[in-house]
């Protein structure tokens, strides 16, 4: 981490931190006061997002639902294929709540980071103990990619979206399976997380 002066924050973005098991006592050994955000989205949407983006790097992989099952008839989910064990999200809070109280995490809902970035935004804000500076003037709709991105910087020539691979077309309909699947996971949920992903 860089230095931080007082009366700055500084914030490290590592999405394979919630999931990797050694994180939270790295962390918590640099810092017990450190703040937590981690966005989360439908574990049955992020699954499939996370095949969208392997099958556009490897086309011949098996399909969804030959993933998602170990048997298909009974409905039981392989929780081992690592697309659905990252959306079991009580797993691994559990394992984070042993080194930070839930007071210092903050669930951010990916889903309202695209419906109302400036709402989901000010939560962040408030939890950082931060003066709400960001609103809905500072966002577009862009049409191309289907979600809002930042209106041009002061300084900057242009706007800011993200990059190529963000905002890749997902299948309309959930795959074959895809309902069971939310069914299921959503029971592997805890109670910690409301339905929201708040």
């Amino acid at each position: 981490m860089p230095k931080t002066l007082e009366g700055q924050i500084t914030m490290e973005k590592t999405p394979s931190y919630f999931v990797t098991r050694e994180a939270p006592a790295r962390i918590s050994a640099m810092s017990r006061d450190t703040k937590l955000i981690v966005v989360v989205r439908d574990p049955v949407t992020r699954a499939i997002s996370d095949y969208t983006q392997t099958l556009s790097k490897k086309p011949d992989i098996p399909s969804f639902e030959s993933l998602t099952f170990k048997n298909r008839t009974t409905g039981l989910i392989d929780t081992s294929w690592s697309a659905i064990q990252i959306g079991i999200y009580a797993k691994h809070l559990d394992n984070w709540l042993q080194h930070f109280p839930m007071g210092q995490i903050l669930f951010v809902s990916g889903e309202r980071l695209i419906s109302d970035p400036a709402g989901e935004l000010g939560r962040v804000q408030d939890f950082l103990g931060l003066k709400r500076i960001i609103t809905d003037k500072h966002f577009y709709f862009n049409q191309t990619k289907g979600f809002p991105c930042l209106k041009k910087a002061e300084g900057s020539s242009k706007p800011h979206c993200l990059g190529k691979t963000k905002g890749r077309t997902h299948p309309r309909h959930r795959p074959r399976g895809g309902a069971e699947a939310a069914r299921l996971l959503q029971a592997l949920q805890h109670e910690v997380l409301p339905d929201d992903g708040t």
